[in-house]
């Protein structure tokens, strides 16, 4: 079955189909070694460059991956990402921007072997052995010893300079990326159940080469830092780019663009939001620093990850449409358009994302799941006339498996292969790199033109058929329209990570309450999208005599909970009513049942900027596609 993956997974078709082809469908998953395999031995063994370093550089890029040719947002190209300077300069320049440092490592990599620079941006196997030249040449103008058998360590400072990064600090995360790959070793599980990875292998000492780039990198760390106080682990590439707290207006009511808090201690900060951009981040730095439009803490630059920070964790950033989940949230900006992205997700970002999301989640005492590290996608309207304006973002095409992987939380942890049954608590788990799932839309007006994307999500049907009717979600759409496939329509996707209660097994297909509804996913007995949670998780049910419970999104305090009864925040059901005898998974036990009440500009006003807490208990839910809110009183908890 792993002869249908596209040419886009570069490995899939040059390395694993060779091995995978003699694999009968059904049977045990095929295994490629990817830095014992010709397509990297041949050219390293050509340009004297050790094969494990030359499948690690590739792998720390872009994952092993082509992309069928199709260029990253900072015009990198196929498996070794190299970038085409030249068109880089030559884009900045029609649109009257500034030029910058590039590196045009497409051009290196042609000098280097003959190669044109088509056959680099087109031929897998030439963009490699592109790579490997580009390497050996850069070892040998740094005087040191190439050799296919030599010591990655070694390479250091050529991997560094090769990564295409320009900052000191991008390129000593890539090159120790690239060090930490060759010793570790990789893996990658495409979606057909084949599996690539390479081996783990003993590195001598690197810091000869590294210390000067460190020096570098450190004294760059200590102007952005001078700036402002980063919230970030020590070593990470940070600047401070301040989000304006100021007056805009007459009255104290208009001000931007955020507020201050006083969290953690009050409110609690709970979530962590990813976001992207929708826009380029010159753009995006502008927006930000506008005191009439919105805020978010971080902002992560696609082609290296580069982290500017905005507003300090204690403050109430303004980027998630849910007051509530503002309060208790840390919203992170990725530059990149969600219709698109695979050219804007790159690697570096997520790396420095996932590290950056791994101080925070310490520090802040975030659990570390999909119930907590959410999308903007999964963000509930605060009531039923705002589900329709929320936003989609990251979107289907943002690799949350891989995410976790690199937060040190893989979302296959605490689960079993074993058969599903009634009333088990079930994890999405459909694999990114193969797992197609139908998109249309990607470009307004054209069904067609999202290509042959990767994703994230399993489709949902009402009956266990291919050809069964999409999910429908009737607070997406209020005025009858129909469920699409269209990237903006979420109605009906189950997303990797999410959990969910099985209502019903039927062959090769699950069915699990969803949105108030039995709906139905594909997932074969041989290779599961799903698998089930164990351990300790918790369903919530209709309390024992209701007919059903309403669900919310937020939690806010009961009216007596004020002082002022000016402040009493309506407690306003969504349009989806949970009819008795269906079970939805528990993502958090305890959420915060507070209301922060910032309405007015400095924290000297009386009465204002202070967190109203209350008794009522809720308990946070996987309701569909994005998250909500029960109150305690309106459901029982069950073990799975």
């Amino acid at each position: 079955m792993g002869t249908h993956l596209s040419r886009r997974h570069f490995l899939v078709a040059s390395v694993a189909v060779p091995a995978v082809a003699a694999v009968a469908a059904g049977s045990a998953q095929a295994k490629v070694t990817v830095d014992q395999h010709t397509i990297f031995t041949e050219a390293a063994a050509a340009y004297d460059v050790p094969a494990a370093l030359l499948a690690a550089v590739s792998y720390s890029q872009t994952r092993w991956q082509d992309h069928d040719g199709t260029p990253s947002a900072s015009l990198g190209y196929g498996p070794m990402h190299l970038i085409d300077g030249a068109a880089a300069q030559e884009a900045r320049a029609r649109a009257d921007k500034p030029a910058t440092d590039t590196l045009d490592t497409l051009a290196g990599a042609a000098t280097a072997t003959g190669f044109s620079k088509e056959s680099l941006r087109t031929d897998p196997a030439a963009n490699i052995r592109g790579g490997a030249a580009l390497l050996a040449a850069t070892q040998k103008a740094a005087g040191l010893q190439t050799g296919a058998k030599s010591d990655p360590a070694t390479w250091f400072g050529a991997v560094a300079t090769v990564s295409g990064l320009t900052s000191s600090q991008s390129q000593l995360d890539f090159a120790d990326q690239v060090m930490k790959t060759v010793s570790d070793g990789a893996a990658l599980t495409l979606a057909d159940g084949s599996r690539l990875s390479m081996a783990a292998r003993t590195l001598g000492s690197t810091e000869t080469q590294r210390a000067p780039l460190a020096r570098r990198a450190s004294e760059a760390r200590k102007h952005h830092h001078d700036h402002g106080p980063i919230d970030a682990p020590r070593g990470l590439d940070v600047e401070w780019i301040p989000a304006p707290y100021e007056q805009y207006g007459p009255g104290t009511a208009d001000y931007g663009n955020h507020d201050l808090a006083r969290r953690p201690r009050s409110p609690k900060i709970t979530h962590i939001v990813i976001h992207d951009t929708e826009g380029y981040w010159d753009g995006v730095l502008k927006l930000v620093q506008d005191p009439t439009y919105v805020s978010w803490q971080y902002s992560l630059r696609s082609n290296d990850g580069h982290i500017a920070q905005h507003v300090v964790p204690d403050d109430v950033a303004w980027h998630a449409g849910n007051w509530y989940l503002n309060a208790h949230s840390i919203g992170l900006e990725h530059e990149g358009f969600a219709p698109q992205g695979a050219p804007w997700f790159s690697e570096p970002m997520y790396r420095t994302s996932a590290t950056l999301v791994r101080y925070l989640t310490r520090k802040y005492d975030i659990p570390v799941d999909r119930g907590h590290i959410v999308g903007h996608d999964q963000v509930p309207g605060v009531d039923t006339p705002h589900i329709p304006g929320m936003h989609w973002d990251p979107g289907p095409f943002w690799d949350w498996e891989h995410y976790f992987d690199l937060l040190r939380a893989p979302l296959d942890r605490g689960t079993s292969k074993r058969p599903l049954r009634v009333g088990d608590v079930v994890r999405i788990l459909p694999g990114f790199a193969g797992n197609k799932q139908p998109v249309t839309s990607c470009e307004a007006g054209k069904p067609d033109s999202c290509g042959d994307k990767d994703t994230n999500f399993v489709t949902l049907r009402l009956t266990p058929a291919d050809d069964g009717a999409l999910v429908n979600d009737i607070g997406l759409h209020q005025k009858g329209q129909p469920a699409s496939t269209e990237v903006s329509d979420i109605s009906a996707r189950a997303t990797a990570g999410t959990e969910f209660v099985v209502a019903a097994v039927q062959g090769d297909w699950t069915a699990i309450w969803y949105l108030g509804q039995q709906v139905w996913f594909f997932n074969p007995r041989k290779r599961p999208t799903a698998r089930a949670v164990v351990g300790h998780a918790k369903v919530a049910t209709a309390a024992a005599g209701k007919t059903s419970f309403p669900v919310y999104g937020r939690c806010y305090p009961e009216a007596s909970a004020y002082t002022d009864p000016a402040d009493v925040q309506p407690i306003s059901p969504l349009i989806y009513t949970i009819p008795a005898g269906q079970s939805y998974a528990v993502m958090d036990e305890a959420p915060p049942t507070d209301y922060y009440k910032a309405k007015t500009f400095s924290t000297d006003t009386p009465n204002d900027h202070i967190n109203i807490e209350g008794k009522d208990k809720y308990v946070q839910i996987s309701l569909g596609h994005r998250v909500a809110f029960v109150r305690r009183a309106d459901i029982d908890l069950h073990r799975a």
